[in-house]
C-alpha cells in the first residue's frame, strides 16, 4: 500500500473510525506529528483581586531571591521561575479598574464604550482588540509545522455563567470575548468526542478498541505507551463521572447533573481535573496555547478548604492594618500558587512526546491578575510570575522594572513563540519593543 500523503488518507486506508483521530494523529511514529521544530507552549493562568505585596514580592533582585509566603509553593521550581515586579497595566479609558484589569490584561488595549456599569462613573463594553494568546494561536495555526487540532484551549474554574466584562479575559478580536470551559466533562467531550447520553454514560472508548488493535503493528513502543496512557486517562475520568453520578442518585438527588457539581467547595477538585486535562491535551499535541481562569475579576470564592470563610473580593477591600484579612489573602494567593506548582509538576513529570525532556521544558506558564493590590485597585505592579522553559527566558530570577507597560511583556511572549510583532494593543505603550532583560 502506498504511503498515505496526509492524515485523512491514513485514517481512510486503515478503515479507522473518525473518533480515533483524537488519539492517534499526533503520535510521532505515524509520521504525522508536528516534529519539524521544537514545540513551544504558552499557558496564561489568572486569579483575581490583587495580592498582598509584603507577602508576595521578593525583596531581592537577581538569582539570590527568597520566596515570600504567597509564593513558597514554587520553591521546588526556583530554577524555572521568573518573578516580574514593576510591570504595569497603563491602559485607561472606560470602565473601572476591575473591568479594565481583566479586559485589557491580555489585549493591551482599551475597552469599547458600553452599558456595563462598574464601580466607576463610566460604563464600558468588551475589549477593542484581540488577546495575545489568540494572536499567538492564529500565528501558529498558519503553519503546518505548528498547527494543532484546536490551536488553543480555554479552561475555567468556577467562572460565572453570565457574560460581562468582569468574566472574560480571552478575545478572538474586538468585541469577540471567548468564554472558558469550566466544566471538566464538557472539556473532556471537546477533546475526545461527545457522549450522546450522559445518563447512560456509554464509554466513548468502547467503539475504539478495534481501531487501536489495527494500529498495534504501526506504532513504536513509546507511542503504544502514550496511546495507552491517553485511553486510560479518559476511561478513569469517565469512571469517576459514573461513580459520582451513582453516589448522587444514592442520596436521592436525581435533579443534579452527573459529575462534580459546579459549586464553591468543589473548586480544588475541579482545578485538579482541569489541570490534568490540560497536561493530557499537551501530551496529545491538541494545542500549543492555553488559558486557565479561576473565577473572575471581583471573584468572590469562599475558600473554606484553607480556613477562609469570607468571600475573596470582600476580603481584598479590607485595610492593610487588618491583620486577619491580610493573612487570609496571603493564604488565598498561596493556594493559587499551589495550583501553579501542581501544573508545573505535572508538566515536569510528563515526557515530551517525540522529543527529549519534559513538557515543562517546552512550556511557560504565566500566572497573573487583574490588579496589583485589591483595596487600592491599582493597575501598577500587576503580578506576573512565570514558570517553565518554553519561552527560553532566563529563569531563576527576580526582576524589578521601573513601571514599564505590560504591552511590552505581551510582545516579548509573542517573539518567544516565533511571532515577531512590533507592537501589540495600544501602540502608545509599545515603545522600546519587548520587555528587556528577559533572555
Amino acid at each position: 500500500m502506498p504511503q498515505p500523503r496526509n492524515r485523512r488518507e491514513f485514517v481512510r486506508d486503515l478503515g479507522l473510525g473518525a473518533a480515533a483521530s483524537a488519539f492517534i494523529l499526533n503520535l510521532p511514529s505515524l509520521g504525522f506529528a508536528n516534529q519539524t521544530e521544537r514545540k513551544r507552549r504558552l499557558v496564561v493562568m489568572f486569579s483575581p483581586n490583587g495580592v498582598v505585596p509584603s507577602t508576595f514580592w521578593p525583596d531581592e533582585e537577581g538569582a539570590k531571591f527568597s520566596f515570600k509566603e504567597s509564593l513558597k509553593p514554587l520553591e521546588p521550581f526556583r530554577d524555572r521561575t521568573l518573578v516580574l515586579h514593576g510591570v504595569c497595566d497603563k491602559v485607561r479609558g472606560d470602565g473601572d479598574n476591575h473591568m479594565r484589569g481583566i479586559g485589557c490584561l491580555l489585549t493591551g488595549v482599551e475597552l469599547f464604550p458600553g452599558n456595563i456599569q462598574g464601580g466607576s462613573d463610566t460604563p464600558a463594553g468588551w475589549s477593542s482588540g484581540v488577546s495575545i494568546d489568540q494572536e499567538i494561536k492564529n500565528h501558529l495555526q498558519q503553519s503546518p509545522g505548528t498547527r494543532t487540532r484546536f490551536g488553543s484551549l480555554e479552561f475555567g474554574v468556577m467562572v460565572p455563567q453570565r457574560a460581562d466584562t468582569w468574566t472574560r479575559m480571552v478575545y478572538a478580536g474586538p468585541n469577540k470575548p471567548l468564554p472558558p470551559i469550566d466544566d471538566p466533562y464538557q472539556m473532556l467531550a471537546k477533546l475526545y468526542g461527545r457522549v450522546k447520553d450522559r445518563e447512560s454514560l456509554k464509554s466513548i472508548l468502547d467503539d475504539l478498541q478495534d481501531d487501536f488493535r489495527k494500529l498495534e503493528t504501526k506504532l513504536s513502543v513509546d507511542d503504544r505507551r502514550l496511546l495507552d496512557e491517553h485511553a486510560t486517562f479518559v476511561r478513569e475520568l469517565e469512571h469517576e463521572l459514573k461513580e459520582t453520578r451513582d453516589d448522587a442518585l444514592a442520596h436521592a438527588v436525581p435533579a443534579l447533573e452527573p459529575g462534580v457539581k459546579a459549586e464553591n467547595d468543589n473548586i480544588p477538585r475541579i482545578s485538579k481535573m482541569q489541570i490534568d486535562l490540560m497536561v493530557n491535551s499537551f501530551a496529545a499535541d491538541f494545542a500549543r496555547v492555553a488559558t486557565l481562569q479561576y473565577t473572575n475579576s471581583v471573584g468572590g470564592a469562599k475558600m473554606r478548604w484553607i480556613g477562609v470563610d469570607e468571600g475573596h473580593h470582600e476580603l481584598s477591600h479590607h485595610d492593610d492594618n487588618n491583620k486577619k484579612s491580610q493573612e487570609s489573602l496571603t493564604k488565598i494567593n498561596k493556594w493559587f500558587a499551589e495550583q501553579l506548582a501542581y501544573l508545573a509538576r505535572r508538566l515536569s513529570e510528563t515526557p515530551e512526546p517525540g522529543g527529549g525532556g519534559s513538557l515543562l521544558d517546552n512550556t511557560t506558564i504565566i500566572w497573573t491578575n487583574e490588579l496589583g493590590k485589591g483595596n487600592s485597585h491599582t493597575l501598577d505592579n500587576i503580578p506576573f510570575v512565570l514558570v517553565g522553559n518554553g519561552l527560553d527566558f532566563k529563569m531563576g530570577r527576580s526582576i524589578k522594572y521601573p513601571k514599564l507597560p505590560h504591552n511590552r511583556l505581551l510582545i516579548a511572549c509573542a517573539h518567544a513563540m516565533g511571532h515577531r510583532i512590533e507592537k501589540f494593543g495600544n501602540p502608545n505603550f509599545c515603545a522600546g519593543g519587548p520587555l528587556p532583560n528577559l533572555t
